[in-house]
């Protein structure tokens, strides 16, 4: 194993018993780096003779594809895609994340330009996309899967509930993501306001900060959105936290707001969980949710597809407990963590035939 950036994934790797290497990529803005480390990942092929290499995400096929073809195995390289773009950004909060979109359409589009024997895709959403893309390369969709999140208990999920300020026999609607627009928290405070009208039941719950190459300018928005939506009082944001699942469990419905999302690992820890879902029939949660048997699909982002999605599970908890049972029934079908491990151990063997 690889690495471009130091940190405690190396030390988690080598506990596995897999030799980890670690070469810092430094920032494709500085060419006399990047070339530098090209030039050691050659070396290291030249000398491993790998029969596959796996590039995880375009970035890393920028620095293993070229080092790869020097090394005479492009035909032994493949990487993997798991990014789609045009996300709707509020032109208050734009910032670093149109720049990132737009970014990540170049960096997707060098990547393509890059000989590989093959591009995995984590959805048939995100396969259409790079199939438009030139050169034309072969892909692949291998749905991603997840290990089962290991559940707390619920007095621990009741005491979280108190001491978040979440009142009882309050319907808690909640997204788990960082804080980036594409990620559509202003759309869910809008509906969440919305359905607020009215009712003193419904409490919002957000969870995650800004993470990494966060937009400080869409924190700052969301903010102030929900002071002028006057929703302060019935809105949590959590912030980073270092285990989601208590969160999640804290949740009788979840909501992915994204639009177009490439998968959607956080629809599967809720479904795993027991917590229904909503999410947009587009991209990833298309080929994750059955309509109206594991989860709810609305026909966008937008507050006036979000509101009678929400407003009809808050209103019908019986449903919303019909929902997460098939929800977690068709996780285990499904997208178990095992389930994506033999497919990605099929594929790779097919590959160095």
């Amino acid at each position: 194993m690889v690495l471009l950036e130091p940190g405690d994934f190396a030390g988690e790797i080598r506990d596995l018993g897999i030799r980890t290497l670690t070469l810092p990529g430094g920032r494709l803005r500085n060419p006399a780096h990047v070339f530098r480390t090209m030039a050691k990942l050659g070396r290291l092929l030249r000398r491993e003779r790998p029969d596959l290499i796996v590039n995880w995400l375009s970035t890393a096929h920028l620095y293993a594809g070229p080092a790869s073809l020097v090394a005479g195995m492009a035909n032994r390289c493949v990487w993997w895609q798991h990014d789609l773009h045009g996300a709707r950004i509020p032109e208050r909060a734009r910032g670093r994340d149109r720049i990132g979109t737009y970014r990540g359409r170049v960096l997707d589009q060098l990547a393509t330009t890059i000989p590989a024997s093959a591009v995995g895709c984590v959805s048939e959403a995100v396969r259409f996309e790079q199939s438009s893309r030139r050169p034309r390369r072969h892909s692949f969709v291998i749905l991603n899967g997840i290990d089962e999140p290991t559940p707390v208990p619920g007095e621990d999920v009741h005491r979280l509930r108190r001491e978040m300020g979440i009142p009882k026999d309050t319907t808690v609607v909640g997204l788990v993501g960082r804080l980036f627009a594409w990620k559509g928290h202003h759309l869910l405070l809008q509906a969440l306001a919305e359905v607020m009208v009215g009712r003193k039941d419904v409490f919002g719950l957000f969870v995650g900060g800004g993470g990494h190459r966060a937009n400080v300018g869409y924190t700052a928005y969301v903010a102030r959105l929900t002071r002028d939506l006057g929703i302060e009082d019935r809105v949590l944001f959590t912030g980073q936290v270092a285990n989601t699942v208590p969160y999640m469990q804290a949740m009788d419905i979840l909501v992915s707001a994204s639009a177009p999302e490439p998968f959607g690992l956080v629809l599967l820890e809720a479904m795993a969980l027991e917590v229904p879902v909503i999410a947009v029939d587009a991209g990833g949660p298309t080929e994750i949710i059955v309509n109206g048997e594991s989860g709810l699909l609305v026909p966008s982002n937008r507050p006036e597809d979000l509101v009678p999605a929400i407003q009809a599970l808050v209103s019908e908890p019986g449903w919303r407990r019909q929902l997460a049972v098939a929800g977690r029934a068709h996780y285990l079908e499904r997208f178990t963590g095992e389930r994506m491990t033999r497919d990605i151990e099929r594929r790779l063997e097919a590959l160095t035939q």
